[in-house]
């Protein structure tokens, strides 16, 4: 009896609210994983714009160490999302991750967020590629993400596998901080990184624009999440690219450069306006339309296809995307 009076003054206290009041909306959280790094400015812009709340999601934000953690994190459903390079989701569908995880993963990649803003950085004392010979070269794991690109730089520049020393360090924080302290003569570095290395006399080798397309950092889960979590998923990507319309508004320039002091370390003002410059150019920074990049996957999967073991040719973009999601949060084709 006593719960039927609770729902009868219920109903009483909503038919008493004025005409257009709105109920505060129900919003999911969503667990997402990703590198550190300036590639994340659109999360950063819509978590401070409210945009994902405005489209029914709110992000927690985690940080990974490597990629093999978020892999299989992500595998092992600690977390929702994952924001990563494309290639880390290729690799594990196709068996030649390092990690050990499930057979049969079922992971995808659903938006596009950039054509890797990566380099080879090296220490102040190797001028050019040459001067890694007998030296180390870090990257974040051997056989996924970026390691193929550094392997094939070096060797584009005449410098073997047997050279370098291959050494695995982590994320690109992580290689950051080790190239710093001299545990490493050279590693892959992402923007901003490599401007907060150029600020100490470190030099870059080159870029991975030499590679042509590329496809760098996606957002992806697993297929069983999407069709469980389809609204959640158009969710995030709606208020995903709100923040890039966000940040590409040049009237916003100062704030974003704020917020990428207040969410880099070592970042400074100069530099904020440095990587303003490089991660939304017009021409080559974060995707506008938070497309993926097709051509820039057989990139990737050129690459693993050379490099990858076991060796496997890899030809098909579509076997690792689903561009469902994307259309229907924010149509086109």
């Amino acid at each position: 009896m006593k719960i039927h009076w609770i729902a009868a003054l219920a109903a009483l206290v909503v038919s008493w609210l004025p005409p257009g009041f709105a109920q505060a909306p129900q919003v999911t959280p969503l667990r997402v994983i990703a590198f550190d790094g300036g590639w994340n400015l659109p999360v950063w812009a819509a978590q401070r714009q409210g945009f994902f709340e405005a489209n029914g999601v709110s992000v927690q934000l985690s940080y990974t160490p490597s990629s093999t953690y978020l892999i299989t994190a992500l595998l092992d459903g600690k977390f929702d999302l994952v924001l990563a390079g494309v290639d880390n989701i290729v690799a594990y569908q196709e068996g030649q991750g390092e990690a050990k995880i499930p057979d049969n993963p079922d992971m995808f990649a659903f938006l596009g967020n950039d054509g890797g803003f990566a380099s080879v950085v090296a220490a102040p004392a190797v001028k050019a590629f040459g001067d890694l010979k007998g030296k180390t070269v870090s990257v974040d794991a051997m056989t996924t993400g970026y390691a193929f690109v550094v392997r094939e730089l070096l060797a584009r520049n005449g410098v073997g596998e047997g050279d370098v020393t291959y050494v695995r360090a982590g994320a690109t924080l992580n290689r950051y901080r080790d190239l710093l302290a001299g545990k490493h003569d050279a590693t892959l570095l992402r923007t901003p990184f490599e401007l907060l290395a150029k600020n100490r006399d470190y030099n870059v080798l080159a870029y991975t624009q030499s590679l042509g397309a590329y496809q760098g950092t996606v957002g992806a889960t697993r297929r069983s999440w999407a069709v469980a979590h389809e609204k959640e998923l158009i969710g995030f990507i709606r208020g995903y690219k709100a923040g890039i319309d966000w940040l590409y508004d040049r009237g916003n320039r100062e704030i974003v450069e704020a917020i990428l002091i207040a969410n880099i370390r070592d970042m400074t003002p100069a530099l904020a306006k440095q990587a303003y410059d490089t991660l939304l150019a017009d021409k080559g920074g974060i995707a506008r339309d938070a497309a993926l990049d097709i051509d820039g996957i057989r990139t990737v999967l050129a690459l693993r296809s050379k490099y990858g073991q076991p060796q496997k040719t890899l030809t098909d973009p579509m076997k690792y995307v689903d561009v469902t999601y994307h259309r229907k949060a924010l149509g086109g084709t």
